[in-house]
Parts: C-alpha cells; structure tokens; sequence
C-alpha cells in the first residue's frame, strides 16, 4: 500500500508521501536512543508538564486534526472531534496519575525478612525506545493510549502508522515537539509494512505494542519472540452484546446501534454479534433494526452524518464478501446488505441486520469491520454463555440484565478482557484494556498499561553488619 491521503468518501488521492530510506531510518534510531538517556532520567513533574502542554495543544488543534482524520480514513466529522478530546483527557490523566502508578513498592520487612534482607523495595524503571504500530481507524486515540504512558514512564517511542493516515501521524510527530519534548522522544517513522521487521531487530528497540489485524500481530509477535523483545498486541474482535428477558429492552436497542455502528463499524471493540434470549427476540429485533434503519449514511464531513464511508475500497469489499457468503447459506438481511444508491463514488455500505446466522457461515467467526450486525437467538444463559464464547476472539463484551445470578455468571464465564453490564463498551485511561485468545495479549492504560514497558526492578538491601568495638 503506498504512504497516500486517499479521501474515503471520494477515492481521490490527495497526498502522496516517499517511504524513509534506511540512512535517515538509522538517524532516527540513532536519535531515539540519545533522548531516551536525557528523557530517562527526567522527574515526574517535568514529564507532567511537557504532557499536558501537548494535550492542551491538542485541544486547541481539535477541529483542524479532526477534519485530518476524517479526510483520511472517513469517520464522522462528530467522532472525530471527539476522539481528539478523549486523546487529550487521557494525556492530561497520565499526567497527573504516572508518579503514583509508579510509585516504588516497599514490601513488609516481616515479609522479606526470611530472604535475608534487612529491607526491599520494587522499583518501575523504563525500558527504552518501543516500536508502535498503529492502525488507521483511530489514527490519534491508538497511538496517544500507547504514547502518553509510555513517555510518562520515561521510554520513548517510534510510530509506525498505517499507511492511509500520513497526515496524522506526523501531526502526532509535530505535537510532542511543539509541546516542548526534546528531539528523538517521539517520532514518526513513513515506512511500509515491509521494513518493520528492520527496525524491530534493531538492537536498540527495546519492545514494541501493535493494534491491527491478527497477521500483523501474529508477524510482530514471531520477530520479537525470535528476539526476546517484549510486545503488547490488540488485535481483532467480535465481541458479543447479550441481551437476556430482564433487559431493559428499549435502552439495550438504542445502545446496539452506537454499540455496532461507532466509526463506522470499524472498530475491534464494536459490538458485533448480538445473542438476545427468546422472549424478548423479536421486540428487540424490531427496534434495533428499526434504528439502523434511521441512521444517516453521507458525507462524513456534515456533522447531520452518522456513518460515512468505509476506511478503504478493499475494506468495502471484505466486508460484502462476509454478508454475501452469509445470504447464500440461509442468512436473512433486515435491513441493509447493499451499497447505498445515492453514492457514485466513496465506499459506503450501508447498515445492515442480519438474523438466521448459522456457524457454518464466514460470518459467525470472521470480524465484520463495518455497520453490519448478526442476531441470534438463545434459549437460555447457558446458550448465551457458549455462544458469546464461540469466537476465536476475546476483546470485550457487552451484557444486558437486571438478574445478579446472571451478572455472576457472566462475571465469571465470559472468555473476554472486559464485560461491560447494561452498557456499551469503552475503553478509560483509568481502566486496564486488552483481550485475551486471538484478540491479543498484555493490556494498556491504567496502571496496567503503563507498567507494561517497564522494567519492574527488584532491590535487595542484605542485613547491616554489627558495628565494630
């Protein structure tokens, strides 16, 4: 894929950027390890300060960045604006909350007394430069999550953003130096996917973190695994959103909607597959697919908009390809299935309800990334337990209920990282973020988060001798 601005909603090329050669690739190595020795040794409230500086840059860059990003890869010109006020919340929240995260631990000395020691201590120390590989669907909130802990803890950090977000990710570059953060503290390396590989095994890249698609996770993990680097993956997700009788049936249906169609329906922690029990199926049914129905599909750009066109053409395709496969085998579209007519160009779909989904369809096991959702129907909490757990994902989840047998049980079976009740999910600087099985593993934010590109250093302090007479 070339480093290009290529606008979603016409399929027009804008920019088009050159990829790094490998001399200014080692010049900004090179860098990087110069300012993490500077940046490293940095008090908190000197890291505190250049962070906040940056987030109030980036409120104040907010309507500019937010039209970048939809120019970009096409979210609604409203999300957008958003993503860039939650990116500067998190930042102003590590800023604040980093020096007590990682405040040194000093376990009991009745506790460490039998190891021989008169005293011991567990200090966070950071690792170094950390490679990030971010995707394109929130090209500021992926990297931002990763970036202010990392650079609170006093690593460093190299992006490597998707190719499709150019302009973004050198904003990101342009506002960590306009904040005040020394050269080489953060940096955006335009590269393609190919020299990734180059740049991990570079002995002076410490760890890296990747949000993306599972073969790019499985590729990044297989290289640092080969050299002994520590990762953090976010990966896909098909997350359920289980609906049982005592829901309450007309906030779960307007919250499936924002649930399935935020960023238009590209996003790893979207509600994918909604698992509704038997009596109330059909009421939930007919309103979740009545408010599909009334969502406006335009011009990302108007703020009237609530779904605008997928990221990419190959994203369009991909996902047509899933729905199709499902209609073919005895799957039933309520709503949707179909490019909107009023569109000539950009990569619109439309939103879309599919019920009748059976497993032998691509479907019930593949990611939908877009505004297409499957419903099943279940029996009981049993099927609703094994059906929400029959992915090859675990990101999160979504569970409607007032019975506190039922929260227990979820509570407890639910093979996700996070089970959000009566509710949608999202993701919180103060709340640890992750997956488990094929949706990736570590986490970020939270304490968590930032703790994971650390060195978590033992310190033991033997018993003082007697003084000598």
């Amino acid at each position: 894929m070339p480093i290009a601005t290529v606008n979603p909603a016409t399929g027009e090329t804008l920019r088009t950027f050159d990829a790094l050669g490998p001399d200014e690739i080692e010049r900004r190595l090179a860098l990087a390890v110069t300012a993490f020795q500077k940046h490293r040794t940095t008090e908190f409230g000197e890291r505190a300060e250049l962070l906040d500086r940056a987030a109030s840059l980036l409120e104040e860059d907010q309507h500019s960045i937010a039209r970048t990003m939809t120019t970009e890869m096409g979210k609604p010109i409203t999300a957008a604006r958003a993503e860039a006020a939650k990116c500067a919340k998190a930042m102003h929240w590590y800023a604040a909350h980093a020096e007590r995260l990682l405040a040194d631990e000093n376990p009991s000395t009745v506790d460490v007394r039998d190891s021989g020691a008169s005293r011991a201590s567990v200090h966070y120390r950071p690792l170094g430069v950390v490679l990030a590989v971010m995707p394109w669907n929130f090209p500021l909130w992926q990297v931002v999550r990763f970036a202010a802990p990392a650079l609170m803890a006093g690593n460093v950090g190299l992006l490597k953003h998707a190719s499709n977000v150019p302009q973004t990710a050198l904003y990101l570059e342009e506002l960590f130096r306009r904040a005040g953060y020394p050269e080489g503290c953060f940096q955006t390396l335009l590269i393609g996917s190919g020299a990734v590989e180059g740049v991990l095994r570079d002995r002076r890249v410490a760890a890296a973190t990747l949000t993306g698609s599972e073969p790019a996770g499985r590729s990044v993990a297989a290289i640092a695994g080969d050299e002994v680097k520590k990762t953090v993956l976010e990966l896909g997700g098909s997350d359920p959103f289980v609906v049982m009788s005592s829901a309450d049936i007309e906030r779960a249906a307007q919250t499936a909607v924002t649930a399935r169609v935020q960023n238009n329906g590209q996003s790893c922690i979207a509600a994918k597959r909604f698992i509704v029990h038997a009596d109330v199926y059909e009421d939930f049914c007919e309103r979740f697919t009545a408010g599909m129905r009334k969502l406006t599909v335009g011009d990302p750009m108007q703020d009237s908009t609530d779904i605008g066109p997928l990221s990419t053409a190959q994203g369009r395709a991909d996902l047509e390809e899933l729905v199709d496969d499902a209609l073919r085998l005895g799957a039933t579209a309520r709503c949707g299935a179909q490019r909107p007519e009023k569109f000539d160009q950009g990569w619109y779909y439309e939103p879309t309800v599919l019920v009748d989904v059976k497993p032998e369809m691509r479907i019930h096991h593949e990611e939908a990334f877009g505004p297409v959702a499957t419903v099943y129907r279940v029996a009981d909490v049993d099927e609703a337990v094994s059906l929400a757990n029959d992915t090859p994902f675990g990101l999160s989840s979504n569970v409607w209920t007032r019975d506190d047998a039922e929260v227990s049980r979820f509570t407890r079976d639910l093979e996700a990282g996070g089970v959000f009740f009566n509710g949608m999910t999202a993701s919180h600087p103060a709340l640890p973020f992750g997956g488990v099985k094929r949706s990736g593993y570590g986490r970020e934010l939270s304490g968590h988060g930032i703790r994971e590109f650390c060195n978590i250093t033992t310190v033991w302090h033997g018993a003082e001798p007697s003084a000598s007479r």
